[in-house]
């Protein structure tokens, strides 16, 4: 069997870049931004038909598929609650994404059980809060392949429509 051979490449990348890159990777399901950045050059080298629209193709693809993301317990990060104190709360992370059990200091509490908040900590914004875990994992699950297009997500009136 003959070995296959291979070809390195160094890239530069200032650091919001890095940040951004690891993020996406991280998102993606890639355990390193190299893994990452192969299969984006991969998919950008695909030959296109000469006769392509001049629109970017996110524009007119359907919606997303939801990623499957990686939840760790333990994790730390820093939340802004709904007074606009700013407090460290521990729970589950999947960058970017931190569940915290709690509402964030008002909204709905459901009888008999604790809420559950979902965080986008580089922003450090509580997202929305749900009666079970679940529901909040499932929306960041549907809202990673909006970031990793550099969206941001969404707002608080975006929020009330959920």
């Amino acid at each position: 069997m003959e070995r296959m051979k291979a070809a390195h490449f160094t890239v530069a990348a200032d650091i919001e870049q890095s940040a951004r890159w690891k993020q996406a990777a991280e998102v993606a399901g890639h355990l390193s931004i190299g893994t990452w950045l192969a299969e984006a050059a991969d998919v950008h080298a695909q030959p296109r038909p000469r006769a392509a629209p001049a629109v970017p193709p996110s524009l007119v693809a359907p919606a997303p598929s939801p990623i499957s993301l990686s939840w760790r317990r333990g994790g730390r990060f820093p939340v802004v609650m709904e007074d606009s104190e700013e407090v460290e709360r521990e729970g589950i992370i999947s960058p970017p994404f931190g569940i915290f059990r709690g509402n964030g200091g008002g909204g709905q509490v459901w009888e008999g059980s604790k809420a559950y908040s979902l965080v986008y900590i580089p922003e450090r914004r509580i997202l929305a809060s749900f009666r079970f875990v679940g529901k909040a994992r499932k929306l960041a699950a549907e809202l990673a392949p909006t970031l990793l297009h550099g969206h941001p997500p969404p707002g608080p009136a975006e929020e009330g429509r959920r």
